[in-house]
C-alpha cells in the first residue's frame, strides 16, 4: 500500500499530475484546483494516495494532505460513490466547505457537483454525519467564534425556517455564528441572519 509519493513535479495531466520519484514517473489524478497543480515543474511535491485496483488496472488518487486523503476514503465507502464522483465532489466543494455540508446536512451543497444526484447527496450525508471530525466545527472558530450547530431552541427554529426560504442548513448555522442572547426569539434571529446572507 503506497501511503505518499514525494518527488518531483514532472508534468501536469488533464486530469492530474505526474510526480518522478526513483526514477519512475507516476501518474496521479488529482481533484480539480488542487494546490498541488500550483507546484512548477522540477519542484519537490509530496502527495497522499489512494490506490484503487479494479478490474481496470491501478489507479492512484493524490491529494496535498492526509486530511483529504481522509475525506476521499470516506466518500468512497458510501454505496455508489465510487472513485470518479468522490473526485468530482473534492473538485467542486472545499474540504472544509464539505465537511460543514455533512454536519449540517446540507445535501444541496454536495448535489452542486458535477454528476452528484440529490439521492446520492442525501445517502453521503446520511452515511457520514457520524464519521467526520466535528471537533473543528463544534467548538471555537479560529476568530474565537462558536461556529457549530445552534445550542436553543430559537436558534434552531431560525434554522430551520432559514432552511425552509431556500437558505443552505450550512448557511444559516454560519449567518448565526457568535449570536447568542437568550432574549432573542426566532424571528429576532431570522432577521438578523437575513442581513448577513
Amino acid at each position: 500500500m503506497i501511503h505518499y509519493i514525494k518527488g518531483k513535479m514532472a508534468a501536469r495531466l488533464a486530469s492530474g499530475i505526474v510526480i518522478e520519484a526513483g526514477g519512475i514517473g507516476y501518474e496521479i489524478s488529482v481533484p480539480a484546483g488542487s494546490s498541488l497543480y500550483l507546484t512548477q515543474t522540477g519542484e519537490e511535491v509530496k502527495a497522499f494516495i489512494a490506490m484503487i485496483v479494479n478490474d481496470d488496472g491501478i489507479s492512484l488518487y493524490g491529494f496535498p494532505t492526509e486530511s483529504s486523503l481522509t475525506l476521499f476514503r470516506q466518500l468512497i465507502t458510501v454505496n455508489s460513490v465510487g472513485a470518479k464522483a468522490a473526485m468530482s465532489i473534492l473538485s467542486s466543494v472545499p474540504d472544509d466547505k464539505l465537511k460543514k455540508a455533512i454536519l449540517f446536512e446540507d445535501a444541496a451543497t454536495i448535489s452542486s457537483a458535477k454528476g452528484i444526484g440529490k439521492k446520492t447527496a442525501q445517502k453521503i450525508v446520511l452515511e457520514l454525519k457520524d464519521k467526520i471530525d466535528d471537533t473543528e466545527f463544534s467548538r471555537q472558530g479560529t476568530a474565537g467564534e462558536d461556529i457549530g450547530m445552534p445550542e436553543d431552541d430559537e436558534r434552531a427554529e431560525a434554522v430551520d425556517a432559514l432552511v425552509s426560504l431556500g437558505y443552505s442548513r450550512s448557511e444559516a448555522a454560519e449567518a448565526l455564528v457568535g449570536v447568542h442572547d437568550d432574549a432573542m426569539t426566532a424571528e429576532d434571529y431570522i432577521k438578523l441572519a437575513l442581513k448577513k446572507i
